[in-house]
C-alpha cells in the first residue's frame, strides 16, 4: 500500500467543486432559480392554442341557484302545434261517422242522388262491418260461410276494379270499389235475415230475392256512375254488380 503514496495528484486535477452539487439544471443546461425541491419548470410559450388559454368565467350563480346556461324547448316546438289543433283519432284512421251514415242513406234510398265527392272515398268501416253482419245472419240461419263472404267478396272487388278502369276514363282504386260494393251489401243483409224466419225457396222467396238483388245492383252502379262520371253508361255496371250480389243471393237461399 506505500507504493500508492507518492501517487500524483495532479493528474486528476478538474474544474468540479463541491459547491456545484447543490446547481441543478436542467434539459437544455440552464441552471433553475430554486434549489432542488423547490424549483421551478419554465413554461413553454406558444405550446397552447390561443382559444384554449381563455380566462375562465367566474361563477355568478348563488348556492342552490345555479344559473340556467340553456332554454328547455317546449313540447310544442317538437310537434310543431298545439294537440287542441290536431284533428281526432277517428278522423286521422279514415273513420268519418257522418259520411258512413250518408253512403247508407244512399244505399237504402236508391233515387236518392249520390254525392260523387263522398263516395269516391277509401272507407273500408262500413264495409267490414256489413259483411260481419251478413255473415252472423248466415250463422243463425244454421249456415258457416264467413270464407265464402270473404272470398267472394275479394274476388269480386278484383273483378270490378279491373272492369272500370277499362271502362273510366279517370280510373278508380281498389279501396274506392270495394268500400261501394260493401256499402251496397247492406240489402242482402235484409235477405239472410228473411232466411232465419221463413224459407227462401219458394215463390215469395225468388221475388224476394230478385228484388234484393236489383236493389243493390242499382246502388252500386248509381254510386259508381257518380263518382267516376260515367254517364250513360249505368246499365253496363249494374250488370256485373247483379252477378256478384247474385252469388251472395244464392248462399243466402241455399
Amino acid at each position: 500500500m506505500s507504493g500508492f503514496d507518492g501517487f500524483n495528484t495532479d493528474f486528476f486535477q478538474t474544474s468540479y467543486s463541491i459547491e456545484e452539487q447543490e446547481q441543478s439544471y436542467d434539459y437544455r443546461g440552464r441552471p433553475y432559480s430554486k434549489p432542488y425541491g423547490g424549483y421551478e419548470y419554465p413554461q413553454q410559450a406558444g405550446f397552447l392554442p390561443p382559444d384554449m388559454m381563455q380566462q375562465q368565467q367566474p361563477y355568478t350563480g348563488q348556492i342552490y341557484q345555479p344559473t340556467q346556461g340553456y332554454t328547455p324547448a317546449s313540447a310544442q316546438s317538437f310537434y310543431g302545434s298545439n294537440f287542441e289543433d290536431e284533428p281526432p283519432l277517428l278522423e286521422e284512421l279514415g273513420i268519418n261517422f257522418d259520411h258512413i251514415w250518408q253512403k247508407t242513406l244512399t244505399v237504402l234510398h236508391p233515387l236518392k242522388v249520390a254525392d260523387g265527392t263522398i263516395m269516391n272515398e277509401t272507407d273500408l268501416a262500413g264495409p267490414m262491418v256489413f259483411c260481419l253482419a251478413f255473415g252472423a245472419t248466415l250463422l243463425l240461419a244454421g249456415k258457416i260461410q264467413f270464407g265464402y263472404v270473404y272470398g267472394i267478396s275479394a274476388i269480386g272487388c278484383l273483378a270490378m276494379f279491373c272492369l272500370l278502369n277499362l271502362m273510366s276514363m279517370t280510373g278508380v282504386s281498389f279501396g274506392c270499389v270495394a268500400s261501394v260494393l260493401g256499402y251496397c251489401l247492406l240489402p242482402m243483409i235484409l235477405l239472410s235475415s228473411f232466411a232465419v224466419v221463413f224459407s227462401l225457396q219458394g215463390t215469395l222467396g225468388i221475388i224476394l230475392t230478385a228484388g234484393i238483388i236489383g236493389w243493390c245492383s242499382f246502388s252500386a252502379s248509381k254510386i259508381f256512375i257518380s263518382a267516376l262520371a260515367m254517364e250513360g253508361q249505368q246499365l253496363l255496371v249494374a250488370y256485373p254488380c247483379a252477378l256478384l250480389y247474385g252469388v251472395f243471393a244464392l248462399i243466402s237461399v241455399f
